[in-house]
């Protein structure tokens, strides 16, 4: 069982930038699809972003699209998330998860394994 540690949350204004990142606690992480979701108060978790096991697709929400990059290194066993350009709405606890059959889905059903999340504040 993989166990996922997200870092580098925290509270930026609005037009700023923060870097996610995921480490993952096996040697088998690169065997894993990785996908960011987040969840604001009062609202249902909601997708992000995904990659591929060898990192070579990426998808991402609509809402995100051109602000957000995500990436991995399965030399290290991390998966990243580069926010930029951040807006307030972009509050919520952010969320890395992977998927062990590699579905690469946007459904939150279909991950395995979930991290504890971090807290990522955007004021205006």
């Amino acid at each position: 069982q993989v166990q996922l540690v997200e870092s580098g949350g925290g509270l930026v204004q609005a037009g700023g930038s923060l870097r996610l990142s995921c480490e993952a606690s096996e040697r088998t992480f690169s065997r894993y699809a990785m996908g960011w979701f987040r969840q604001a108060p009062g609202k249902e978790r909601e997708f992000v972003s995904r990659i591929s096991r060898n990192g070579i697709r990426t998808y991402y929400a609509d809402s995100v699209k051109g602000r957000f990059t995500i990436s991995r290194d399965n030399t290290k066993n991390t998966a990243t998330l580069q926010m930029n350009s951040l807006k307030p709405e972009d509050t919520a606890v952010y969320y890395c998860a992977a998927d062990a059959r590699a579905q690469m889905t946007s459904r939150a059903d279909d991950y395995d394994y979930w991290g504890q999340g971090t807290q990522v504040t955007v004021s205006s």
